[in-house]
């Protein structure tokens, strides 16, 4: 499975059980990045999405599970503690900014390569960070 979570300057993911942000430009970015294939999320995540008809959306509250092999998974609430050996890659978005958080990116980066960055500017940040980690 392919990771796409969102983290703060110190991987922070959430903060008193919401999301720190969110940006639909970056969300516009998602969609094209899964290039129509299937992206997962829980219904939590899939609020978010809500202005997009994109039919590939798969929503299921166990869906770091029921994705398969190079298959897209949105993770904002989710721990990925359980399933680290099944990730293939890890696309980051850095917010570029110190939120508040108790909720934190698990996965240690120092076993994975950074092989891509694109920088963009949001419709709420002036600047977006995506990174691509494969081992």
């Amino acid at each position: 499975m392919v990771l796409i979570v969102c983290v703060d300057d110190h991987n922070g993911m959430m903060f008193n059980h919401r999301r720190q942000s969110q940006d639909r430009i970056l969300r516009a970015d998602i969609l094209e990045l899964t290039g129509g294939k299937k992206l997962w999320m829980n219904a939590y995540s899939r609020k978010q999405f809500a202005e997009s008809d994109a039919e590939k959306i798969r929503v299921d509250e166990t869906f770091l599970d029921a994705a398969g092999d190079g298959e897209f998974c949105f993770v904002e609430n989710a721990d990925v503690s359980g399933c680290a050996e099944r990730i293939e890659e890890i696309y980051l978005y850095h917010w570029n900014r110190d939120y508040p958080a108790d909720v934190y990116f698990p996965v240690d980066l120092s076993v994975w390569k950074c092989v891509e960055t694109k920088e963009f500017a949001g419709s709420s940040h002036e600047k977006i960070t995506r990174e691509r980690y494969t081992r």
